[in-house]
């Protein structure tokens, strides 16, 4: 149904000024940020059908640029900038939240931060979350790309960039493309070398997060560290 057939107090932009922008579900939101429709498809449709597709707004966040720009209705750039702009913003906001704070003391928002950094990529990205002694965060750094083992993640850039950042302890990182997030015995072997590594510099590794799309796991909490 188009926008302006709706009555005026239901109409997205109208709503969010006289209710807030809670009062609004997750498709009106997403209808505001792309503001018009295709040929024969509203605009509220069109979000609904992005939220389904990408499993809400979660797994949109964390979608790629590639996968937007193949997307009917999101041919144009103006749209696809303005949801890559947003997801920024999320980055942005999460990562402020995390130097302010403790990592350890909220979980959920580390998961999601590095979800929304990683999670929507097509290749192997392997990142780290540089820690102060207090475990709040220093700087966020993608170190290596492609298919990860033990010889393609270098421990002593790892080690270096660590110590350039003057860190206390770091949390490793990384995506799997396929969706599945257990762990490999390559995941393992790379985790407990960097470890190694890294504790010759009195530097701790607190956890190795594995993060796809909508899913994610600790190495830390399978014991595996």
């Amino acid at each position: 149904m188009p926008i302006l057939s709706l009555p005026p107090d239901a109409r997205p932009r109208e709503k969010l000024l006289a209710r807030g922008a809670a009062a609004l579900s997750d498709a009106e939101l997403l209808a505001l940020l792309l503001r018009t429709g295709i040929a024969g498809k509203g605009v509220l449709t069109l979000a609904q059908e992005l939220l389904e597709r990408f499993g809400g707004i979660t797994g949109l966040l964390q979608t790629g640029p590639d996968d937007l720009k193949r997307v009917k209705g999101l041919g144009g750039s103006a749209k696809r900038a303005e949801l890559i702009a947003v997801l920024e913003l999320a980055r942005r906001a999460m990562a402020g939240r995390l130097r302010e704070r403790q990592v350890f003391q909220s979980p959920g928002e580390v998961q999601h931060y590095l979800q929304l950094q990683l999670a929507g990529r097509g290749h192997e990205v392997f990142a780290v979350l540089f820690l102060d002694s207090q475990h709040r965060l220093l700087a966020f750094e993608e170190l290596f790309r492609g298919t990860l083992t033990q010889t393609s993640v270098y421990p002593r850039e790892v080690l270096l960039r660590a110590l350039h950042h003057q860190a206390a302890a770091v949390v490793l990182a990384h995506n799997h493309p396929s969706g599945n997030v257990s762990p490999s015995k390559a995941d393992e072997t790379l985790t407990q070398s960097l470890r190694a590594a890294l504790a010759l510099v009195d530097i701790r590794v607190l956890d190795h997060l594995i993060v796809a799309p909508g899913a994610w796991t600790s190495l830390a909490e399978r014991g595996l560290m």
